[in-house]
């Protein structure tokens, strides 16, 4: 494994650890017994939704890290998905998962 990547390395884990506790949490809350009052029923399947969404948006992330790890792990870390580029890394450093680079991105509307 290649120690350029090490700072990344510990931002995706540590990414990870997060998303993961934030997953739990919101497995707890899901879990929890419904209230007997039907609005309050109501007003908590709407909770319940927005709880959805952001297990989502926390799982789809947890994959992208995972890839990178991988990455990292197989000494593919930091080149470009699109154009087979390093990705710049000023990029790596505020979205350490990123696959591609700005140029691609931009043309996959990402």
């Amino acid at each position: 494994m290649n120690g350029e990547f090490d700072v990344f390395r510990e931002k995706l884990l540590t990414r990870q650890a997060e998303l993961q506790t934030r997953l739990d949490n919101l497995k707890k809350d899901a879990t929890r017994k419904a209230n007997a009052d039907w609005s309050e029923q109501a007003q908590e399947r709407e909770n319940d939704e927005v709880v959805d969404a952001l297990g989502n948006e926390a799982i789809y992330e947890l994959r992208l890290i995972q890839k990178a790890l991988e990455k990292i792990k197989e000494d593919e870390y930091g080149i470009c998905a699109g154009c087979g580029n390093d990705i710049p890394k000023a990029r790596l450093e505020v979205m350490p998962y990123a696959e591609l680079c700005v140029k691609c991105a931009e043309a996959r509307g990402q």
